[in-house]
């Protein structure tokens, strides 16, 4: 399984990102999909799971409303859309695969991890 996430960067506060997380080594059809995020000094989040058909998705009561997650069945790619970023949403974001017997979006819900993509919002 490998989880390849990119897509971070430095923006202003007010402005948007777009992560994307390409996926390989598994069957992208029967596994849910999260992102999360951890800034220096705290514990890691979920921001946001989306399940294996997109039919339910999660948001962090932080998030919602500004962020959007989506997946492309084709691609194997599952994304994540950032608006109206504020600087506590400066952390590195991780994606990850769900556990096939599980539906949450904790840490211990997931399985595998890719290598983070920082994110900073700073003037």
């Amino acid at each position: 399984v490998q989880l390849q996430a990119s897509g971070g960067g430095l923006v202003q506060p007010g402005g948007s990102l777009r992560l994307s997380c390409v996926a390989s080594g598994f069957s992208w059809d029967f596994y849910g999909m999260g992102w999360f995020r951890q800034a220096p000094g705290k514990e890691r989040e979920g921001v946001s799971c989306i399940s294996s058909s997109s039919s339910s998705t999660y948001y962090a009561d932080s998030v919602k409303g500004r962020f959007t997650i989506s997946r492309d069945k084709v691609r194997n790619v599952v994304y994540l859309q950032m608006n109206s970023l504020k600087p506590e949403d400066t952390a590195v974001y991780y994606c990850a695969r769900r556990r096939a017997d599980r539906n949450g979006c904790t840490s211990r819900d997931m399985t595998y991890w890719g290598k983070g993509t920082q994110v900073t919002v700073s003037s």
